[in-house]
């Protein structure tokens, strides 16, 4: 249920190394923190997308037209980006993985 709680890779999880490597080769994808404007603004990952759980499924068109675009979510620590993938799946987006939450972010985040 909460993928990447504990910072490991699980089914449809995405492990910090792999999305540090992402980032790093400028690879095409969207990165969504789905916490609060606050904690967002407490510190996040480096390109990464404010787009709060309460607020995804009204504002996900805006950022990803297409069904098949590449997603990455995370959260605080893991509960509310396991439900994003949940909601990203159910409206038909086949290419959700879930970093779980940026407890785990060992690298360093914007603030």
């Amino acid at each position: 249920m909460f993928n990447g709680l504990f910072g490991g890779k699980t089914q449809n999880g995405i492990s910090a190394a792999d999305l540090k490597a992402k980032l790093e080769n400028k690879e095409n994808f969207l990165l969504f923190d789905v916490r609060t404007p606050e904690e967002y603004r407490g510190g996040h990952i480096d390109h990464s997308i404010s787009l709060p759980l309460q607020s995804l499924e009204a504002n996900i068109t805006k950022y990803a037209r297409s069904k098949s675009t590449e997603i990455v979510v995370y959260c605080q620590s893991g509960a509310r980006s396991s439900r994003a993938a949940s909601v990203l799946s159910a409206l038909g987006y086949t290419s959700v993985k879930n970093l779980g939450g940026i407890m785990s972010w060992p690298y360093a985040v914007v603030r």
